[in-house]
């Protein structure tokens, strides 16, 4: 990874992904450059690219890559197979912001990469002057209907109260002591597994408010707009042309699932709004911009076995929950599907 010369005060941002969302990380690279051309931007790569595929693209739009296998992470390999795509792209979010805290940043801020910023992000980095953590609600006020209570503040009480599809963190000394906590836990639990309390990173940060008594939160309606929210934050397009979130300018939209259930929770909270139909057409044509060419289809390069064969959950979940078989076996990728199932059955 290499030391990176940090100058004091700059603004960092990163945001961690596989080469299956390069649209979307590339959208939000792009789409944040305009906003802060002086930031800087950090993309963790949690990938390999297939032969033939060229990051030219990313290597363009992010000031830095840092591969996931070059994360301070005992036997990252193994630990990378105990995850899924999601799971691993969430899980690798405190090992990096620590890596970047360790190299010298003093302010950060991690976005997902499914989203889009529409208007500066200054005050949020100016609030980590005091702040030592920011977080964003899932919802900022109570439903007024039903179907609100039902969507959304209950959907919260599942998934967690703030959405980490953002989160800020100062470079000081609580702030790092939130990013080794969040790192430790995220190593350990970052698993999609409501029954048991956990949704991959967010539902830790519930703790976060009474762990560091430095968490600011943030209350900006602009800010992290999804369809968990949209209901009580109607977009508008003034005749200045400024997208406005309740009033407010957008500052950042989370596109959550956009080419799935995702838009189609979009279109049930926010109607036939015609500015959020403008918002929606111009993320697909976006997306569609920043298409990797030349990635195979469902590409993810820990993905399979050496074989060629999809791994199954439940083999991830064998291996996660087995001391000795992950004593036995350092890189898992290197079995064949029929070896790993022979093995999983034995241990």
């Amino acid at each position: 990874m290499g030391d990176t010369h940090m100058a004091a005060g700059t603004v960092h941002c990163f945001t961690s992904a596989s080469l299956a969302y390069a649209d979307r990380a590339l959208v939000l690279g792009h789409s944040l450059r305009r906003q802060h051309p002086d930031w800087v931007i950090w993309l963790c790569l949690v990938d390999r690219p297939p032969e033939g595929f060229a990051l030219d693209a990313l290597t363009a739009a992010f000031d830095h890559i840092v591969p996931a296998e070059a994360l301070p992470i005992a036997s990252v390999r193994g630990w990378l197979f105990g995850h899924d795509v999601v799971e691993a792209c969430t899980a690798v979010k405190g090992a990096m912001l620590g890596h970047m805290l360790d190299q010298g940043a003093d302010r950060v801020l991690y976005l997902d990469p499914d989203i889009a910023v529409f208007a500066p992000l200054t005050a949020l980095a100016d609030q980590l002057d005091t702040a030592d953590v920011l977080l964003t609600p899932h919802v900022l006020v109570p439903e007024p209907t039903a179907a609100g209570v039902l969507d959304n503040e209950i959907g919260a009480l599942k998934h967690g109260i703030y959405n980490l599809g953002f989160v800020g963190v100062s470079g000081r000394g609580e702030g790092r002591r939130f990013a080794r906590w969040w790192d430790e836990r995220l190593q350990a639990h970052c698993i999609d597994d409501i029954p048991a309390g956990l949704f991959t990173d967010q539902r830790w940060c519930d703790h976060v408010p009474v762990f560091f008594p430095g968490t600011q939160i943030v209350r900006d309606p602009g800010c992290n707009v999804a369809s968990w929210n949209l209901a009580n934050r109607p977009l508008s397009i003034g005749t200045d042309g400024v997208i406005r979130a309740a009033g407010v300018p957008l500052r950042f939209f989370h596109f959550t699932k956009f080419t799935g259930i995702g838009r189609l929770m979009l279109e049930r909270q926010g109607g036939t709004a015609s500015a959020l139909a403008e918002v929606m057409a111009w993320y697909a044509h976006a997306l569609a911009a920043q298409a990797p060419a030349g990635l195979p289809a469902g590409w993810w390069a820990y993905g399979h076995y050496a074989d060629g064969r999809p791994i199954p959950r439940e083999h991830r979940r064998r291996w996660r929950a087995d001391d000795a078989l992950r004593a036995r076996i350092p890189d898992p990728f290197a079995l064949t599907f029929r070896e790993a199932a022979e093995l999983t059955r034995s241990a």
